[in-house]
């Protein structure tokens, strides 16, 4: 490092990850390395493991508040504080950052260019006490040297983004305002004997979405229908009145017109322009992933930001889908160097005359990072998902610049005239491929084969007549699906409205449930929290994720909408265009009234509610609860004593009215006695009660956060561990290792410090005592058996 008075000014560079810094320090020929960092020429390069400095945790702002209780509800600090993250490895490196930011003269933000990236690195600037020193912004969208070389030479004021830093931290403190209070308040109302619910501001409208689409396939009952079809010269007519809920009614027509000559009345056909799909924002490519090869958005991600590290795609969290116009120089080289790997692709086009339109190039609609594209460092040989995604990203790419696909719609109206001077009119349509234009690229593809859309009809005449023959098809109406990665995604981008058109797609991204970045860890932590569940490719809840969403009574921490609403401001905010004081304002007041509305009857108790049968009111009985219809043969009754668990009229509006009991039981279906919370069965199971253990996290004091998911660990009969154990989290410090008992105070400084320190008294198998190092090692503890410095 220069000595004082030297005239070399020395900057620091902080990236995100080491191995960014590494690129970084040998684009710039820096290659002196240093513990925790990189030094030459005047620089020095050091990083962050992500999220190094985090808010404090309510006890560090108040000691009563590490208490659950309702009187202390709502906690809202009036200034929030920020603290190094646990583990050793962390506090290490945050110490070497603090040490160079206080001495540097310049410091130069090189996280990762978007909201996150921005909040890693404020978050240590101002934890170092470095807030007023100058910074400069290293703003990129690919990591190639020549991306690299060109951001340094165009570095941004700092402070140009406070908008992006200001949205990012109330992200950060609504976060943790409305999940403590309200994971608080509902775990105390709603737990029983220690039960955990989590919420979480973005996480529980998205549950709420995938509880509310399993109620209605739950609640579906299949309802056969009934179609009239006639064939004309081999052609399927079909009836343009639409479908018969009654067979007598199709059948009526049917012998209208047997026997009947079927005349053309029209012949429409005209021409359908498909244009290249936009190119790939992440959530587009997360969804196109899932559907062509089965990928959740985690591995789509984590591939996508893989190539990106290896400079072979440009930033991945964007959530744009264009490009800027002064990219349009590149797009012949890029295409030239694309060649070499996908030269069958590229040939077709005359790279002199690309076709580079607003479609395609549109500055209003880039805002922090264009649309994922590949760059000119092209990857060798790739295998698994990164080969999968990079060949998707190149080839959404190449297609932008072929021709449209041509279609050649035709639509044929035809009539019968039926017995007692009735006409029925009938209609097909056939479609046929003029110009494949950009599908032949994606001919082998099972998502996009344009021959399967063709149907050539014959050359109809109006007016022309002749026999045809009519008949009844029956079928059986289908259930919604079930939401799967592609359709959760596209649903939480557009806030929860279902959407086909692209534009308005587009329009309703302002107001998603989450950002690109963030949209696949919220499906992560709900599946860790064992709210939802993956089978084969589809999301379906759990009972714990259905209860939680039927015990909360403020529909507004349930709203995609609302939810949407926040995610448009924040967006705003980034641009300085809304206030960031009156958006946490809002925020608060929201918290406040959570618990108000938390007491708010989530059922009518002055009614019992209607028969899950017929829909008529239930009555109280001496021994049950039945249709007030039984008369009409209605059979439905809810017993008054039901798995060994009186059934008062309370539990009975519940379960009639929600579904489920708001707290648990102690129940005994058979022999075993359990804890379970009692649940109406479906629709048709008469008077089936359902009884679903209750298994929750215990809610104890804890004695230090887990350092492997948000959870907490706290102090069991065999080990420390946490507190999401249920929900997966495999933490755990055993109370015996080796023959030694480990004291709450070692557990404590091995997950504060990442280690104990030597400690004696260990046992081998053979009875050999020895002397070891306790570690944490990624939530695994491990002996170190090397003297410490």
């Amino acid at each position: 490092m220069p000595e004082s008075g030297n005239d070399i000014l020395m900057k620091v560079i902080l990236t995100e990850k080491p191995s960014v810094a590494r690129d970084i320090a040998k684009c710039l020929n820096i290659g002196n390395k240093r513990d925790g960092y990189f030094e030459g020429d005047g620089y020095q390069i050091t990083w962050a493991f992500g999220h190094l400095v985090e808010l404090k945790e309510p006890d560090e702002y108040n000691k009563a508040w590490k208490r659950w209780s309702l009187e202390s509800l709502p906690i809202i600090p009036e200034q929030f504080g920020l603290k190094a993250r646990g583990d050793a490895q962390a506090q290490k490196q945050l110490n070497t950052i603090k040490r160079l930011f206080k001495a540097a003269d310049e410091i130069i933000c090189a996280t990762d260019a978007g909201r996150e990236g921005e909040l890693i690195f404020r978050y240590i600037l101002s934890w170092s006490g470095c807030m007023q020193k100058p910074f400069k912004r290293l703003w990129i969208s690919s990591l190639t040297d020549d991306a690299i070389r060109k951001g340094f030479a165009a570095l941004q004021e700092g402070r140009a983004y406070d908008g992006l830093y200001r949205a990012a931290k109330c992200r950060s403190e609504s976060d943790w305002i409305v999940g403590l209070n309200a994971t608080r308040l509902y775990t105390l109302k709603f737990g029983g004997q220690g039960g955990l619910w989590t919420i979480g501001r973005v996480q529980t409208p998205v549950l709420a979405l995938i509880v509310q689409k399993d109620a209605e396939i739950s609640n579906f009952v299949a309802k056969d229908f009934w179609e009239l079809h006639t064939l004309y010269r081999d052609a399927d007519f079909q009836y343009v009145g639409g479908r018969f809920d009654r067979k007598a009614d199709a059948e009526t027509l049917l012998n209208q017109i047997t026997g009947q000559d079927f005349q053309i009345t029209g012949v429409k056909g005209k021409k359908e322009t498909l244009s290249p799909p936009l190119l790939y924002d992440l959530t587009d490519l997360q969804k196109d992933m899932s559907i062509r090869h089965g990928l959740t958005a985690e591995q789509t991600l984590s591939a996508a930001q893989q190539l990106y590290e290896k400079k072979h795609v440009t930033y991945p969290r964007t959530d744009s889908r264009y490009l800027t116009n002064d990219m349009k120089p590149g797009m012949k080289p890029l295409l030239t160097k694309l060649r070499i790997k996908f030269e069958q692709q590229i040939e077709p086009l005359d790279l002199d005359k690309l076709t580079l339109s607003g479609r395609l190039f549109n500055d209003a609609k880039v805002n922090d990072h264009h649309a994922i594209i590949p760059t000119a460092a092209l990857p060798g040989a790739l295998s698994g998902n990164e080969a999968k995604v990079f060949e998707a990203i190149a080839l959404r790419f190449i297609a932008a610049f072929y021709p449209p696909c041509i279609k050649q719609i035709t639509t044929v109206l035809g009539e019968v005239s039926g017995a007692a001077a009735t006409t029925v009119e009938f209609k097909t349509t056939g479609t046929m491929i003029e110009s494949p234009g950009w599908q032949v690229l994606y001919k082998n593809d099972a998502a996009n084969q344009a021959d399967k859309t063709q149907k050539i009809l014959p050359n109809f005449v109006k007016g022309e007549t002749g026999p045809q023959q009519p008949s009844i098809t029956q079928g059986k109406t289908t259930p919604p699906k079930p939401y799967n990665e592609a359709s959760l995604l596209g649903i939480m981008e557009s806030a929860g409205k279902t959407c086909d058109d692209e534009q308005l797609k587009e329009a309703l991204k302002e107001k998603g449930l989450g950002t690109p970045a963030t949209r696949a860890s919220i499906i992560e932590v709900l599946i860790k929290r064992n709210y939802i569940q993956r089978q084969k490719k589809n999301l379906l809840s759990t009972e714990s994720g259905r209860r939680l969403i039927s015990i909360i009574a403020d529909d507004r921490l349930k709203s995609a909408a609302m939810t949407g609403e926040w995610e448009a401001k924040l967006k705003k905010i980034e641009h300085n265009e809304y206030d960031p004081d009156r958006f946490m304002a809002e925020i608060i007041r929201f918290t406040r009234n959570i618990k108000d509305q938390s007491d708010r009857p989530l059922y009518d108790q002055s009614r019992l509610g209607d028969c899950p049968l017929c829909g008529h009111p239930v009555i109280e009985g001496r021994k049950g609860y039945g249709c007030s219809d039984w008369k009409a043969g209605c059979k439905f009754v809810l017993w008054k004593e039901m798995l060994g668990v009186p059934v008062n009229r309370d539990m009975a509006c519940q379960l009639l009215q929600t579904g489920r009991t708001l707290h648990s039981y102690a129940v005994k279906p058979g022999d075993e006695v359990f804890n379970a919370q009692l649940t109406l069965g479906k629709q048709g199971e008469t008077g089936y009660i359902k009884a679903e253990p209750v298994q929750r996290a215990v809610v104890t004091e804890a004695i230090a956060d887990c350092p492997l998911c948000n959870g907490k660990i706290i102090e069991t009969a065999k080990a420390y561990s946490c507190s999401e154990w249920r929900n997966g989290c495999k933490m755990a410090i055993w109370k015996t290792v080796a023959h030694k008992k480990i004291t709450a105070a070692m557990a404590k400084k091995l997950l504060s410090k990442g280690e104990t320190g030597l400690l004696k008294g260990f046992k081998s198998g053979k009875g050999k005592e020895f002397e070891a190092n306790l570690k944490l090692v990624e939530g695994k503890v491990e002996m170190d058996f090397s003297v410490p410095e």
